[in-house]
C-alpha cells in the first residue's frame, strides 16, 4: 500500500505560481509512474500531468502545456508540479496518483493509489 500526501496548495492571484509536492511512503517509489489530476466543483476529474518511473516520458494536458512542469526526485520519494501563469480556471483540488509500472498514462482509472488532495484557488 502506497500512501501519498500532497502539499503546497493555497490561494494565489492570477498570473502567480505555486509548487505542489506529493510525498510517497513506499521505498519502491522509483518503480511507480506518477500523475497529477484535478477536480473542480461540479466537474469531472481531469488529467493534468504525468511522469514515468525514471523521470522521463512526460505528458501534459493541453490546457497546462507550457505553464506546468511535472518532475520527480526518486531519492526523496517525491513528485512535484510547478504551476506558473495560473488562471482562475486552474482552481481545483489537485490529487497525485501512483501506478505500478514505468509508463506515464493519462487515464485516472489506471492509477492504483491516490492522495487526499490539496486545494488550489486562483483569484482573478
Amino acid at each position: 500500500q502506497v500512501q501519498l500526501v500532497e502539499s503546497g496548495g493555497g490561494v494565489v492571484q492570477a498570473g502567480g505560481s505555486l509548487r505542489l509536492s506529493c510525498a510517497a511512503s513506499d521505498r519502491t517509489f522509483s518503480s511507480y509512474a506518477m500523475g497529477w489530476f484535478r477536480q473542480a466543483p461540479g466537474k469531472e476529474r481531469e488529467f493534468v500531468a504525468a511522469v514515468g518511473s525514471s523521470g522521463g516520458l512526460l505528458r501534459y494536458a493541453d490546457s497546462v502545456k507550457g505553464r506546468f512542469t511535472i518532475s520527480r526526485d526518486n531519492a526523496k520519494n517525491t513528485v512535484y508540479l510547478q504551476m506558473n501563469s495560473l488562471k482562475p480556471e486552474d482552481s481545483a483540488v489537485y490529487y497525485c496518483a501512483a501506478r505500478a509500472g514505468s509508463w506515464a498514462l493519462t487515464a485516472g482509472s489506471l492509477y492504483d493509489y491516490w492522495g487526499q488532495g490539496t486545494q488550489v484557488t486562483v483569484s482573478s
